[in-house]
């Protein structure tokens, strides 16, 4: 699955469209019961002659109350939809919260810069965290336009000067980058904040 935002997945699997809304389905299985305001009376009325003629739902959230005229056949139509709807809802999920996106959420922006923290990690912290990282450049950052990577070791230290072009060659020529930082420099307690800052020196950067 490609990186989109949720409103566009929803607009690509036609959920917004399909009417299966609460209030879109409600309006084409029925008929709202209507109130209008009788002068005599000085006061709303609710018309009667729906009463026990058809079944009726109650909404919660503004009290409308609907007739429901519908066949046995349109009402198992929506049902069918909306069981399809929650399926794709559960495999979007699944793959929102999978791999590289458990950790690190979506990447939507086109031009990023990860800035490398280790702080103290021990060797074997120091590798699952590049492993983390690998599966990110792999899997996300292969879908953007451009990135870096800054290490905020004890020496300030870049990948590249500015943020590359995205490509298969890129991408594993960083991996490869990656793996051959040394675990003994990763120690620094100021340099966060200007690996921080020098990745949001360039205004191309997004994120």
């Amino acid at each position: 699955q490609s990186l989109v935002s949720s409103s566009e997945w929803l607009q690509r699997y036609g959920l917004k469209r399909n009417k299966l809304s609460l209030s879109q389905i409600l309006s084409q299985v029925g008929f709202q019961h209507r109130k209008d305001y009788v002068t005599t009376l000085g006061k709303p009325v609710a018309s009667r002659y729906a009463d026990g003629l058809f079944p009726q739902y109650k909404r919660a959230q503004d009290g409308s109350v609907y007739n429901l005229t519908a066949k046995k056949e349109l009402i198992l139509h929506f049902v069918d939809c909306l069981m399809g709807a929650i399926e794709l809802y559960k495999q979007r999920m699944e793959w929102l919260t999978s791999e590289s996106r458990q950790i690190f959420g979506v990447i939507q922006e086109r031009c990023i810069v990860i800035v490398l923290d280790f702080g103290t990690a021990a060797p074997t912290e120091f590798d699952l965290c590049r492993d983390a990282l690998s599966m990110v450049l792999v899997e996300q950052v292969i879908q953007i336009a451009r990135f870096n990577l800054i290490w905020a070791a004890q020496d300030l230290m870049k990948w590249q000067q500015k943020p590359t072009p995205v490509s298969e060659h890129t991408v594993k020529a960083a991996v490869m980058w990656l793996w051959k930082l040394d675990h003994m420099t990763a120690v620094s307690h100021t340099n966060s904040a200007e690996a921080l800052l020098e990745a949001m020196g360039d205004e191309a950067v997004s994120s």
